[in-house]
């Protein structure tokens, strides 16, 4: 796909996003502050479909704007499996971040009392128990919960928020609003792992901006890792490319392996950090079990080892 395309579809699909928002403050935040990047891009450049067009924003402000904003309104017209009494606590929270003192950050705090038991006994799993990458499946069942036979329900709102997790809200209509991080293109992009996915658009230019990198990578589909906060999960995901055709060389694994020397991962509240953007289905049973172990004993790497054998 051109350029000249991809940078018109980003455009109309900000201006429909940007007209949604009820909230005059934020609204005028957001149409200054606003950065598209990731992997809607490079699947446009390679003629794929687009899961989603993920927005980040390039100050705290904008972004804790955008956290409290769609939690305001998803409280207000929670999914029909947030009602009838489920004790759900759902907000934002103000952070440090671990690693660069003094720097804030958001995230969004979504707790509840049904989730899977520890035996494997099937509950209610709530937003956090599911995968942020396969929010629409979910959404499809969940939320909608249209059989066949059934009356079409109502039109909904066009870019209601209807996943919420640590990292990211997902709306409606294929848009994810990442509160995770923020900053100016370059410093969003100290986050990623892999060069492919750092072109970006920009709401004050309105232009897409491409490099040699990663255009290189997209038309040989070779993963090129660049350094990323969290290597761990970016091993994760190089298992997604490679099953898409992607292939990757000896040396960039051993770059991850690496930067990732640095991190303990016998340190709970590290493993977590680095599972960031991993699907959370599979490792919220993994870190729930390691807390419970921490208030006794130390965890150490053959009860780690005994416990992903026996979930995994």
């Amino acid at each position: 796909m051109k350029l000249k395309t991809i940078n018109s579809i980003i455009c109309r699909k900000f201006d429909a996003w940007l007209e949604s928002i009820e909230d005059p403050v934020f609204k005028a935040l957001a149409k200054d502050n606003t950065v598209c990047t990731g992997g809607a891009i490079a699947s446009m450049l390679l003629n794929e479909d687009v899961n989603d067009f993920d927005l980040y924003f390039r100050d705290y402000e904008t972004t804790k704007a955008a956290a409290h904003y769609y939690v305001a309104r998803f409280k207000a017209n929670p999914p029909p499996k947030f009602r009838g009494g489920h004790n759900v606590d759902i907000r934002v929270d103000e952070v440090e971040d671990r690693e660069q003192a003094g720097l804030k950050r958001i995230r969004v705090i979504v707790k509840s009392a049904g989730t899977a038991s520890s035996e494997g006994d099937e509950g209610y799993a709530y937003f956090e128990g599911q995968p942020d990458g396969e929010a629409a499946s979910y959404i499809a069942s969940v939320l909608d919960n249209v059989e066949e036979g059934k009356k079409a329900k109502p039109e909904k709102p066009s870019y209601r928020p209807v996943f919420l997790s640590t990292n990211a809200i997902s709306l409606s209509d294929d848009v994810q609003i990442v509160v995770r991080f923020y900053g100016e293109p370059e410093q969003i992009h100290a986050n990623y792992d892999y060069v492919h996915v750092t072109n970006y658009w920009t709401s004050w230019q309105r232009r897409v901006t491409v490099n040699q990198a990663a255009l290189l990578s997209l038309m040989n589909k070779d993963l090129r890792y660049v350094g990323s906060r969290y290597p761990l999960c970016s091993l994760f995901r190089m298992r997604k490319f490679i099953k898409r055709g992607w292939h990757i060389t000896a040396g960039q694994v051993l770059k991850m392996a690496v930067n990732l020397q640095k991190y303990n991962l016998l340190d709970i509240a590290v493993l977590e950090e680095q599972l960031t953007g991993v699907d959370v289905a599979y490792f919220n049973d993994l870190i729930s079990r390691l807390q419970d172990k921490s208030q006794d004993t130390k965890v150490d790497e053959a009860y780690l080892a005994e416990l992903i054998d026996k979930l995994f």
